[in-house]
């Protein structure tokens, strides 16, 4: 980590997931797909994941190696255009594979995180809570907007760096694939 930097314009690291999570309200670190760690809006029973860390599987194979991944992390997007805007974006590791086709998520490797700014993954990260989060979490985050709108915006204050590549984010998450 570079202290020189802003926490804004540093490379991103897996350690910032964590911190990034935990930073919006009523998130906790809990247990979806069986057995993946998960984080989920809002605390309790009635959480909904917006950020997994994926199991090595079949369905998700590096073409450069042939094995499949191991340092995954599943991040829900707010709209399939999201999505889209993500893997599309040459400057980013954002990408996709078949199984998860008709799901509004991204896949990003931990060890290319670095490869974003901390802002740009903060502003993906809170995308995705924002999309999972349950309307009163929404309006109090940003007690000027509605529930449509905190779904819809950034978090309050100037634009982040990068909102051009990631605009027009409107809408909620579906439901997941099975594994």
């Amino acid at each position: 980590m570079n202290a020189s930097r802003p926490a804004s314009s540093r490379p991103a690291s897996p350690d910032d997931v964590h911190e990034l999570c935990l930073s919006l309200p009523e998130v906790e670190l809990g247990i979806s797909w069986g057995d993946r760690p998960t984080y989920k809006v809002p605390r309790g029973p009635r959480g909904r994941g917006f950020l997994l860390h994926r199991k090595p599987g079949r369905t998700a194979i590096d073409p450069a190696t042939g094995e499949p991944y191991d340092d995954l992390l599943v991040i829900v997007t707010p709209t399939a255009e999201d999505k889209e805007a993500l893997v599309g974006d040459e400057s980013t590791p954002f990408f996709t594979v078949p199984h998860f086709d008709g799901y509004n998520a991204v896949l990003v490797q931990q060890s290319r995180l670095g490869e974003l700014t901390y802002e740009e993954l903060a502003e993906v990260i809170t995308d995705a809570w924002r999309s999972r989060a349950p309307a009163r979490l929404l309006t109090s985050r940003d007690p000027t907007r509605g529930p449509a709108a905190g779904r819809t915006g950034r978090p309050p204050g100037p634009p982040q760096a990068g909102a051009e590549r990631r605009s027009g984010r409107s809408g909620a998450a579906g439901s997941g694939p099975s594994s």
